[in-house]
């Protein structure tokens, strides 16, 4: 028997794929979402013991996110935990990112997870009960030199999702910001990760574990893993003008 019903976007890989299959393993039924839709029925495949729906989306644009919620509306009513997970980050200086470049990061990153929550929150509240995952990033913290737009965009998300779980407190409705650090998937970058200690990468079947875990909690805020925990309580305790002068260091090192 069914647990209920997941929607998660940007399931077609890295920590989409994954809590994908968490949830699935967990007994939900799922609604999954990408561009790549071929991935998607893939993954459908493999999963069999719960009941899987594939919509394609491309929710980097504005008429993307309304086709996509408009296909969804057959199944608002039957989501219980919404997770906006789809996301991405364009490398390269801001000053030469082109409009594209920074068009469809913020439709995808702030747009489409607005959108959505907004459409599911209020789905939620009439019925009384429901949970609401966004998916930001320890970079919502504080400022990243070298990942400008990203960082900024996240940010927001955390800061969204804050105000919404109080704002929603009382009305059965839970919205959680899971905030991981870097995570092995096609997005990081991989020389980068290869001069990274082990224990500072998280898999994503960790996040997707923790994630489920913090959703289940109904928690606010979510950081997976005691590496990330412990260099976000560090920064939190200094002076802004460190952090960020650490970061740009770290952004020019990086560069070298």
């Amino acid at each position: 028997m069914s647990r209920g019903t997941v929607l998660i976007t940007g399931a077609s890989s890295g920590i989409g794929e994954a809590l994908a299959r968490k949830f699935h393993d967990e007994g939900f039924d799922l609604v999954i979402t990408a561009r790549r839709t071929d991935k998607l029925e893939a993954l459908k495949a493999e999963l069999s013991r719960q009941d899987v729906t594939v919509i394609g989306s491309d929710l980097a644009s504005n008429a993307g996110i309304s086709a996509f919620i408009e296909e969804l509306s057959p199944h608002a009513n039957t989501v219980d935990i919404v997770i906006n997970n789809a996301g991405m980050m364009v490398e390269g200086n801001f000053t030469e990112l082109s409009d594209d470049d920074i068009t469809r990061t913020i439709s995808l990153n702030i747009t489409a997870l607005t959108r959505i929550t907004r459409y599911f929150a209020g789905e939620m509240k009439s019925r009384g009960h429901g949970r609401i995952v966004n998916v930001a990033s320890v970079a919502a913290f504080h400022p990243v030199p070298g990942m400008d737009l990203y960082a900024a965009t996240k940010a927001f998300v955390l800061s969204l999702s804050e105000s919404l779980a109080e704002n929603l407190r009382a009305s059965g409705v839970s919205v959680t910001a899971v905030c991981p650090g870097l995570t092995k998937t096609e997005m990081v970058d991989q020389g980068l990760a290869a001069t990274l200690p082990p224990f500072m990468m998280s898999t994503v079947e960790e996040v997707a574990r923790e994630t489920f875990d913090a959703v289940m909690n109904r928690e606010v805020i979510r950081v997976p893993g005691p590496a990330n925990q412990i260099a976000l309580t560090w920064a939190q305790h200094q002076p802004r003008w460190l952090v960020r002068g650490l970061g740009g260091l770290a952004a020019r090192f990086s560069k070298n």
